[in-house]
C-alpha cells in the first residue's frame, strides 16, 4: 500500500504517513489509547512543521480488526454455540460427579463390592480420596468432545430430519425403483427426535470410543494403567489400534436403544410440560428434573447391554473375554441371573439421574447465553 493523507496538521497543512498495513487510518479525537474500537496515537511536530519531538499537534486512529466481536458472533452461528454448549456442560457435569462414576465402573464390571457404601470405602482405602477420581483427567477428555459431538450432531439432525419432513410433504417422499416397480420411502413417520438421538449416539461413539476404553483400563486396574499415556502405549504395543476400538459394536449396539430414547423422552416430556403449563420456556429446576427422569428411563431400558459392553471392554483384565454380546448377556445371566443384569443398576441411576439432569441444565444455559440473539430474531 502506497503513501496517504491521514491527518490535517495546525494552520491547514497535511501529515503524510507511509501506510503501515492497515486499510482504516484517519484522524481522532484528542487523547491517545482505544476509542470507538479505533486505536489513536498522538503524532509530535516541531517548530518547523516537520514530524519532531515538540508538540502534539492531532491523534492518528487505525482501525484494527477487533477479535472479540469475531469470536462472539463465530459463537453466536447456531451449530457452533451448540457444540461449544455440549462441550462445556459435559465438562462441568464431570468435574462435579466423577466419584459416582469411578463407583459405578467397579461395580458394572465386577470389581470389589457389590454395593455403593462399600464401593466407596474400599476406593478410599486403596488409594484415598483422590482413588474416587481415578480416571478423570481422561474422563474430561474424553466427555468434552462427546458431549460436543452427541449434543450438537442431534440439534443438526433433529433440524434437518424436520426440514426435509416439511418438504416431503409438498414435494412427496423419496423413492426407489426395483425393476418397473417403484416403492415410497414412508420416511414421514420417522421421528425427527429419534432419527437425531440415534445419530448422535452413533457419531460420538465413533469419533470417541478410544477415549472411553482408556477411561475403563485406569479405572479398573490402576496398577497396570498407572496414566494416559502408558495406558495409551501399552494397549497399541499389545492389540494395535483394534486395541483402541475393543467392544465397539456392542458399545454402538448398547448406545443406539440408550441414545434413541433418552433424546426422544427428554424432547416428548419437555415438550409435553410446556403444553400442559402452557409455558414457552422451563426454570433451571424443570430443566434439572426432566433431563434426570430422561436419563434414568432410557438407562433401565439399555442396562443389560452396558453390563455386556463393559464385561466385554475389560474381560481381558480377568483373562477371560466372551466372543460377542449376546455370549456376554448369557455368562451374566448364567452366573447371577437376571439380578445379574442389572447389577450395578442402583449406582448407574445415582449417575445417570444427576448427570443426565445436570447436564440438559448447563446445556441449555449455555444456549441461552450464546445463541440468544440469534434464537430470539
Amino acid at each position: 500500500m502506497g503513501m496517504e493523507e491521514v491527518a490535517r496538521a495546525a494552520g491547514g497543512k497535511k501529515l503524510a504517513l507511509a501506510s503501515i498495513g492497515f486499510a482504516d487510518v484517519r484522524v481522532g479525537a484528542a487523547g491517545a489509547g482505544y476509542k470507538d474500537d479505533l486505536l489513536v496515537v498522538g503524532l509530535p511536530k516541531n517548530d518547523d512543521g516537520d514530524i519532531g519531538v515538540s508538540h502534539v499537534v492531532g491523534d492518528v486512529a487505525i482501525g484494527l480488526p477487533d477479535v472479540g466481536a469475531v469470536v462472539r458472533n463465530f459463537l453466536r452461528n447456531r451449530e457452533v454455540g451448540e457444540f461449544v454448549s455440549g462441550a462445556l456442560a459435559g465438562a462441568m457435569t464431570k468435574a462435579v460427579l466423577a466419584p459416582l462414576e469411578t463407583i459405578r465402573t467397579r461395580m458394572v464390571v465386577g470389581v470389589g463390592s457389590k454395593h455403593i457404601f462399600g464401593s466407596f470405602v474400599e476406593i478410599v482405602e486403596q488409594n484415598g480420596w483422590q482413588g474416587l477420581w481415578a480416571g478423570n483427567t481422561i474422563n474430561m477428555l474424553r466427555i468434552i468432545p462427546t458431549q460436543a459431538l452427541e449434543l450438537g450432531t442431534f440439534e443438526c439432525v433433529k433440524r434437518s430430519m424436520t426440514e426435509a419432513q416439511e418438504k416431503w410433504k409438498e414435494d412427496g417422499c423419496p423413492k426407489i425403483q426395483i425393476g418397473n416397480l417403484k416403492i415410497e420411502l414412508p420416511l414421514h413417520l420417522l421421528s425427527p427426535i429419534a432419527v437425531g438421538g440415534a445419530a448422535a449416539g452413533i457419531v460420538s461413539t465413533l469419533v470417541c470410543h478410544p477415549l472411553e476404553v482408556l477411561k475403563d483400563r485406569l479405572t479398573v486396574n490402576r496398577e497396570a494403567y498407572p496414566s494416559i499415556g502408558l495406558a495409551f502405549n501399552k494397549i497399541y504395543r499389545t492389540d494395535g489400534i483394534g486395541g483402541l476400538y475393543a467392544g465397539l459394536c456392542p458399545t454402538l449396539v448398547g448406545m443406539l436403544p440408550y441414545s434413541t430414547c433418552y433424546y426422544f423422552m427428554y424432547e416428548t416430556i419437555k415438550t409435553s410440560y410446556c403444553r400442559a403449563h402452557k409455558k414457552k420456556a422451563l426454570s433451571r429446576p424443570e430443566l434439572l428434573i426432566i433431563g434426570a427422569l430422561s436419563g434414568l428411563t432410557a438407562s433401565s431400558i439399555s442396562f443389560p447391554l452396558e453390563v455386556a459392553r463393559k464385561r466385554l471392554m475389560v474381560g481381558t483384565l480377568q483373562g477371560k473375554c466372551p466372543p460377542h454380546m449376546i455370549a456376554a448377556l448369557a455368562e451374566v445371566f448364567q452366573e447371577e441371573g437376571i439380578k445379574g443384569l442389572y447389577r450395578g443398576w442402583a449406582a448407574s441411576s445415582l449417575k445417570v439421574m444427576p448427570t443426565s439432569g445436570i447436564t440438559w441444565m448447563f446445556y441449555e444455559a449455555w444456549k441461552d447465553i450464546l445463541l440468544a440473539p440469534e434464537l430470539h430474531t
